[in-house]
């Protein structure tokens, strides 16, 4: 379903990026997040263990949060050979080091973090946006509040200045400001999406693994707007049975 690559401006998107909230123990996973800390952040080793095998599996992308571990395992991953698409987020306390590492690691494509974007500082945006062209990366945002953030960036100054556009999207609408269960509500998202025109690329599509595989892959069929997923794995076993579930849907 999500196979292969995107082309966009020169360069080359895989259309599935292994996503990193669990390696940086992200507050969402709830319970499970401590032991993430203590799996994944507090071992990196074990964070380049599941990019080994995701990469095994053809995931040739990764949806990059450069917290110290992942930016070990990455690098590590790349003196093994793994060949990756990096698809960076830029931290809003850390934006000129972000920005210098993965111009360092030679990212496709560097993505505003949602707190940025949804602050809704166009000055302050558009300003960072420029860092990131001038870097020859491809410029983006990330919110974590699609539908308001949607609306506010179709009447911004800054809609001609990026290409990519993160959000969460799953089943179950699992930390989005979207009844999903609403038709008009869905409906308008559809359209507000759209009418953005630009490549969107869905995170939380596991809902922090509160779907399956096949249910989460089976609802973002249906939406026609979604060029590229983001999936974060936790253990070499998730990867294997989310990856071949992808495949095969």
């Amino acid at each position: 379903m999500f196979e292969g690559h995107l082309n966009l401006k020169g360069r080359k998107l895989p259309r599935t990026q292994l996503g990193t909230s669990p390696f940086i123990a992200a507050a969402q996973f709830g319970h499970r997040a401590r032991l993430y800390q203590l799996d994944l952040y507090n071992q990196p080793e074990n964070i380049l263990k599941i990019i080994r095998k995701s990469y095994k599996l053809g995931i040739r992308g990764i949806q990059m949060i450069p917290y110290p571990p992942v930016v070990k395992a990455v690098k590590w991953a790349q003196e093994e050979g793994c060949d990756l698409s990096i698809i960076g987020t830029v931290r809003p306390d850390d934006v000129m080091e972000d920005i210098e590492l993965f111009s360092e690691l030679d990212a496709d494509a560097m993505l505003l973090h949602a707190v940025i974007t949804d602050s809704y500082d166009w000055n302050s945006i558009r300003e960072n946006l420029q860092l990131i062209m001038d870097e020859n990366s491809l410029p983006g945002l990330v919110t974590h509040t699609p539908f308001r953030t949607t609306q506010k960036l179709l009447k911004s100054p800054v809609l001609d200045l990026f290409d990519i556009y993160m959000v969460p999207l799953n089943k179950i609408g699992y930390l989005m400001d979207i009844d999903v269960f609403m038709d008009n509500e869905r409906s308008e998202f559809a359209f507000l999406i759209k009418n953005l025109d630009k490549t969107i690329i869905a995170k939380k599509t596991l809902a922090a693994g509160i779907l399956t595989p096949e249910k989460a892959f089976n609802y973002l069929k249906t939406l026609d707007y979604v060029d590229s997923v983001a999936v974060g794995i936790a253990s070499e076993d998730e990867a294997e049975k989310t990856f071949k579930t992808l495949a095969i849907i």
